[in-house]
């Protein structure tokens, strides 16, 4: 997931201009337009590398992708992967790193040259278990992430997690009949709009952790995120794919001064960004770096299933928001459908001892889940009902 705190510079001069007397944050030149490089250098996936500069707080833009740069990850057996281009980031697949081998990162920027540190791949143990857990009633559904036993319980172990949402989601109603405005007619329907379809997201947060706390450095039921009973994307089906990687003490260490950084808003105290840790250098000059690149042999991976039925939620009453016109006329359902509306029920009493016409209207919002984003192939996985990890 991509994830990019480093406004650090503008939250600081952010915060220093809303002082009553005007203050010269006199930062150095060598502080400003700095490197910002993101990626780790993975086994069998597609690394992706993010290259942007920090900016002042005055830029109307936000970060750009550095362009026309030369990245590609490099072997001590004399490997080389090139990265290609694309329109946010420097990408290359890499089947299998060896093991005994170490990787780093090669930059070549608007003249200079930049390098990571060579390093060996982590291995990363597999996830146990991911699961769901409601306390109370009333609380919220959290998701909780069990690695496997440690490879060496003997020292501290540090990780990173991500994660994919994938839920069902179903329209507010169904119709099985619409309204011909050139014949005037009500026509049946059984597939006019889909009966569900789905929607994913990327997870928000990217949560670090040490095992220093735990016994024999196993983590254990590490919350990752949680929802409101609420939310809608339980109400359904819902599935997340959690990604684990073993990351080293260095990058442990980066992650969280960053965190750090980005949450005091950059405070007078708040080191400038050039002071963060880092395993990147510039080998043509001393200009600062601001980034670090891990290396892994492996991301473990664990797909989990929540089932509605598992936990108590609540459903806000909405009522029924269609439009209702008893003893509706030809003339009224010609109106509704030239208005966008769509015709969701057809009560038609005329030949019953001269009864109305009752009709009920929708957007096409509320019956069909494409509008709100969703897709209507169903994920090949959607079938299973069992975790599984790879």
């Amino acid at each position: 997931m991509k994830y990019n705190p480093f406004y650090l510079l503008s939250f600081l001069l952010l915060t220093l201009s809303g002082c009553i007397d005007e203050y010269d944050a006199d930062i150095a030149a060598e502080d400003s337009n700095l490197l910002v490089v993101e990626g780790t250098i993975c086994s069998a996936e597609l690394n992706k590398f993010y290259l942007s500069r920090t900016q002042d707080i005055k830029a109307t833009y936000g970060p750009r992708m550095v362009t026309g740069a030369s990245v590609s990850v490099h072997g001590s057996d004399g490997s080389e992967y090139k990265a290609q281009p694309t329109d946010d980031y420097y990408a290359c697949w890499i089947d299998q790193l060896d093991p005994d081998v170490e990787y780093y990162l090669h930059i070549e920027a608007d003249g200079e040259v930049y390098e990571s540190e060579p390093q060996l791949p982590l291995r990363t143990e597999k996830i146990a278990r991911v699961e769901g857990s409601q306390p109370t009633p009333d609380s919220n559904i959290d998701v909780l992430v069990t690695p496997e036993a440690p490879f060496d319980a003997s020292k501290t172990n540090y990780y990173t997690w991500s994660y994919i949402e994938t839920w069902e989601v179903h329209p507010d109603y169904t119709t099985y009949v619409y309204f011909d405005v050139n014949t005037m007619q009500k026509v049946d329907s059984l597939h006019l709009f889909p009966e569900r379809g789905w929607r994913n997201a990327l997870g928000t947060n990217i949560l670090v952790e040490a095992s220093t706390h735990y016994d024999g450095q196993h983590i254990q039921k590490l919350k990752l995120y949680d929802f409101e009973n609420s939310n809608e994307r339980l109400f359904f089906k819902y599935s997340g794919l959690v990604q684990q990687r073993a990351i080293s003490k260095e990058e442990y260490e980066y992650e969280c001064a960053r965190r750090q950084a980005s949450s005091e808003m950059g405070g007078l105290f708040t080191p400038l960004p050039s002071a963060l840790p880092t395993n990147i250098r510039c080998l043509t000059s001393s200009k600062s770096v601001i980034g670090f690149v891990g290396c892994a042999l492996n991301t473990a991976k664990y797909r989990f299933f929540l089932d509605p039925r598992d936990f108590s939620l609540n459903h806000p009453y909405q009522g029924d928001k269609r439009i209702w016109l008893n003893d509706c006329t030809i003339d009224d359902c010609v109106r509704m459908a030239r208005q966008g509306l769509w015709l969701c029920e057809w009560d038609d009493n005329r030949m019953n001892g001269g009864g109305p016409l009752n009709t009920a209207w929708a957007t096409k919002y509320q019956l069909d889940v494409r509008e709100r984003g969703a897709y209507t192939e169903e994920p090949d996985y959607w079938s299973l009902n069992e975790d599984y990890s790879y």
